[in-house]
């Protein structure tokens, strides 16, 4: 196990050409799990193989227990990386794959068989280890290509979209074994994915990363419940955060949020931490579909009734869609309590979870540039 730390890491494919990462500032401690998570282009990908050496840094140090690497061949950082095309030998069968890196490194025979029977027993693959790739499922040949990673016992595991090959069926089972498997072995770990699923289910810490930029570090929940921008509230959850653009007046030293779903509207009070925030700006309103009160549950938040357009049952939720303001806006509720399609339902607001962003930049309104609160805007009920 080891610690990482990325300093101020910048990569540039060609003189004259924008950075393809740009100055990168991430440290995880000895054991914990990293996701890379982001759209596909953002950057994610190249960040992990400059980690692994397979590609050169323009600039900056990668650390590994406080050492700089950066100038290091592959071979010599001590760092195991599954591909997300498994890279298994064809020709070799499952045994000889697994304990290919061991015998590279001319480790005798005894421990190769030892290390081997190991991993084969924690990936649960002991069945398998006559058989060549060809003969393997997708996912028995994700657990080999695993499994040879383990045998290596590295001071640090690369994972670059390694579920993105399998069926959803198979992706959540492998999920909850690479998250078992990272529990019993504790070692420090960077997962590459474009899929927030894994992002929120796997990680100890979380990076999302956009055109080379990391928007937002920290824990799944801290970014869950405090992102830093529309783009990270956006790429983090499902369903995806609601945005309602809205029209706001200042009256008697009191910023006015007006929501109006067309058969009714409401003027809902602001408080930001920043009373300048608001001035001259066009606002977004960002909040999850959970976190709207569906019904007169607390008579002290304000409401505004809304007719229901569309339903999506998922199985244990149902999904409820409404316009306010001509936005689409989803709310989650329970399938028992779900309304019919044309039914009027009163929709309240936890002032402790909306959140506003500027339209323009899309940066958090009221946020503090050392820690961002968690109760951006709070709507007081009338």
């Amino acid at each position: 196990m080891a610690s990482l730390e990325l300093r101020n890491v910048h990569k540039r494919y060609g003189s004259g050409l924008p950075d393809t990462l740009k100055n990168i500032d991430l440290k995880i401690e000895s054991g914990e799990f990293l996701i890379l998570v982001g759209p596909s282009g953002c950057g994610k990908s190249t960040l992990m193989n400059c980690i692994a050496g397979l590609e050169d840094i323009t600039g900056g140090e990668i650390l590994v227990e406080g050492s700089d690497i950066s100038g290091m061949s592959p071979k010599d950082r001590d760092i195991a990386m599954v591909f997300q095309s498994y890279a298994l030998y064809p020709t070799m069968n499952v045994r000889d794959n697994i304990a290919f890196g061991l015998k590279m490194r001319k480790v005798p025979q005894e421990k190769i068989d030892e290390e081997v029977a190991r991993v084969a027993k924690l990936l649960q693959i002991e069945h398998l280890l006559t058989r060549k790739p060809s003969q393997l499922s997708g996912g028995q040949q994700q657990r080999v290509a695993m499994g040879r990673a383990l045998a290596r016992r590295p001071k640090i595991y690369l994972f670059d979209e390694p579920l993105s090959n399998l069926d959803a069926k198979l992706r959540v089972e492998m999920r909850t074994e690479i998250k078992l498997m990272h529990q019993r072995l504790k070692t420090t770990t960077v997962y590459v994915t474009h899929d927030q699923i894994e992002a929120m289910t796997l990680g100890d810490k979380v990076a999302v990363m956009k055109d080379g930029i990391v928007q937002q570090f920290g824990t799944p929940q801290q970014i869950y419940n405090d992102p830093a921008n529309l783009f990270v509230a956006s790429f983090i959850g499902s369903p995806p955060m609601n945005f309602i653009p809205l029209r706001v007046q200042r009256q008697g030293g009191q910023w006015l949020a007006i929501l109006d779903s067309g058969q009714a509207r409401c003027e809902l009070p602001l408080t930001v931490a920043d009373d300048a925030a608001l001035e001259g700006r066009d606002v977004i309103l960002g909040v999850r579909p959970e976190q709207i009160v569906v019904g007169k549950g607390d008579v002290g938040l304000p409401a505004v009734r809304a007719e229901v357009d569309v339903i999506e049952p998922t199985g244990p939720d149902t999904l409820v869609f409404v316009s306010l303001n001509d936005t689409k806006v989803c709310c989650r509720m329970a399938p028992d309590l779900a309304p019919q399609v044309g039914e009027s339902l009163t929709l309240q607001f936890d002032p402790a979870k909306v959140l506003l962003f500027d339209a323009q930049s899309g940066e958090r309104l009221g946020a503090q540039p050392a820690e961002r609160p968690r109760n951006v805007a709070q709507f007081k009920g009338r």
